[in-house]
């Protein structure tokens, strides 16, 4: 099917244009991301859909699956989002002692990217899509500031190494375009996650673990990101049809 475009939002291009703080900076980002999410799921439909259990649905003893192709990089990516979005309701929720009024506020906005990126991939996917997971984060105090922040960065490196590495796995260039809008704010929530823990630092790139010599940040492949997500997950994640090369 022809591909649909979008008519100028002025409201958008005022923003992007003009000078705008931190918080409107991170909106227009998950917006675009998750605009483009929509489009390509319109242009998905003669993709063959694996459908998945419902949250009804015991999960199977190999646990959900994923599925191959585009959609199962998809439903990867969907995964993680839930958990993202699952980690930060939960900080918003009982805030850590002590949270100052502007980390409110930022934790708070990467909420509300981490809820659109989830629910947009979510009606993209359509029937496609897996079950809600049940995650675990009896790991994580969410009364203490370096506890929450320390998770939250780890998360985030994590998300942006899972794209980097999902994006050669993707066959339509709309989907690989849409997983590097999403890709693109993570890394943002990254870089002030970064300077929330340290202000002012050099370190916003992430120099410490992530940005390598090159200037590249690093990539993960599905296995691996799934392995260290694992601890946070109950749910048994089936990944074994996803495409490797």
């Amino acid at each position: 099917m022809e591909k649909e475009t979008l008519p100028p939002d002025s409201s958008l291009q005022e923003g992007m244009n003009g000078p705008i703080g931190r918080r409107k900076f991170f909106f227009f980002g998950a917006a675009a991301a998750t605009t483009a999410v929509v489009l390509a799921a319109s242009c998905k439909k003669d993709e063959p859909a694996t459908t998945p259990p419902t949250t009804t649905t015991p999960v199977p003893d190999n646990g959900v699956n994923l599925g191959s192709g585009d959609v199962g990089i998809l439903n990867y990516a969907y995964a993680l989002e839930q958990l993202e979005a699952a980690f930060y309701t939960q900080v918003v929720a009982t805030p850590y002692a002590g949270i100052t009024a502007a980390e409110t506020a930022i934790l708070t906005d990467i909420k509300a990217h981490e809820i659109a990126h989830r629910d947009f991939l979510k009606t993209a996917l359509g029937a496609s899509a897996i079950v809600n997971l049940e995650v675990n984060f009896t790991s994580i105090d969410f009364t203490k500031r370096a506890s929450v922040l320390g998770t939250a960065k780890a998360f985030e490196d994590l998300g942006v190494s899972a794209y980097n590495g999902a994006g050669k796995l993707l066959v339509d260039g709309t989907n690989l375009l849409l997983a590097g809008k999403i890709v693109s704010v993570e890394a943002r929530h990254a870089s002030v996650i970064r300077d929330l823990l340290n202000p002012k630092s050099a370190d916003f790139a992430g120099n410490d673990t992530v940005t390598v010599d090159n200037g590249l940040d690093v990539s993960r492949t599905p296995a691996q990101v799934l392995a260290i997500a694992g601890t946070y997950v109950k749910t048994k994640i089936d990944a074994s049809n996803l495409p490797t090369t």
